[in-house]
C-alpha cells in the first residue's frame, strides 16, 4: 500500500501528543508502520545541554549527527518543510503530522473541554473529530478521547479506502 499522510491537529495543549502516544501502538497492532513529523511553531531546543552533540554545536559546528547500530539523530540548522521530513520515512505506511491545522492535509482534530472548545480546522479537511465536548461536524465521524481502538480502526479504513480510490 502507498504511504498516507494524516495530520493530528488542534489548538496548543489540546492533547495531541498524548493522543498520539496512545494511537501509535493501536496502529502498530493493526500492522501499520507509523512515523511522526511534529511542527512546533514556538521553537524547540535542538539538543540537550551537556550532550556531546550539543557541546559540538555550541562550539560552532553547522550540524551534528550521532548514530549507533539501531538509530540516528541529526541536528542541522536550516529551513525544512514537512515534505522534506516525510521523505526521510519511505518505509512508513502512515506518517502522522502533529499540528499542521492550517494545511490541506487530511486531519483528525482534537477539541477538548477547558482548552478551546471550538473547532479550528477547515471542516473539508477532517476525516475525524476527537472530543470530550458536544462539538460535532456534519458528516465527520466523532470519537471520544478514550476511543483509541475505534479511532485506529477508522484510520485503517480511511487508509484502505484511499488505496481503493487510487
Amino acid at each position: 500500500m502507498k504511504q498516507k499522510i494524516l495530520a493530528v491537529s488542534g489548538v496548543k495543549n489540546s492533547g495531541k501528543t498524548t493522543l498520539l502516544e496512545k494511537l501509535i501502538p493501536a496502529l502498530n497492532v493493526r500492522g501499520l508502520r507509523v512515523a511522526i513529523v511534529k511542527h512546533d511553531g514556538h521553537g524547540f531546543d535542538a539538543d540537550r545541554e551537556g550532550t556531546d552533540t550539543c557541546r559540538l554545536l555550541q562550539a560552532g559546528a553547522m550540524g551534528a549527527a550521532i548514530f549507533d547500530g539501531e538509530k540516528f539523530q541529526m541536528v542541522k540548522y536550516a529551513a525544512v518543510s514537512e515534505e522534506d521530513l516525510i521523505a526521510l520515512y519511505p518505509e512508513a505506511d502512515l506518517v502522522l503530522l502533529e499540528g499542521f491545522k492550517w494545511t490541506d492535509y487530511p486531519k483528525i482534530e482534537l477539541v477538548r473541554k477547558g482548552n478551546s472548545e471550538s473547532q479550528v480546522c477547515d471542516p473539508e479537511t477532517l476525516i475525524g473529530l476527537v472530543t470530550d465536548t458536544a462539538a460535532r461536524v456534519p458528516g465527520v465521524p466523532t470519537f471520544d478521547y478514550s476511543e483509541i481502538d475505534a479511532l485506529a480502526d477508522h484510520i485503517v479504513n480511511w487508509r484502505k479506502a484511499g488505496e481503493a480510490d487510487a
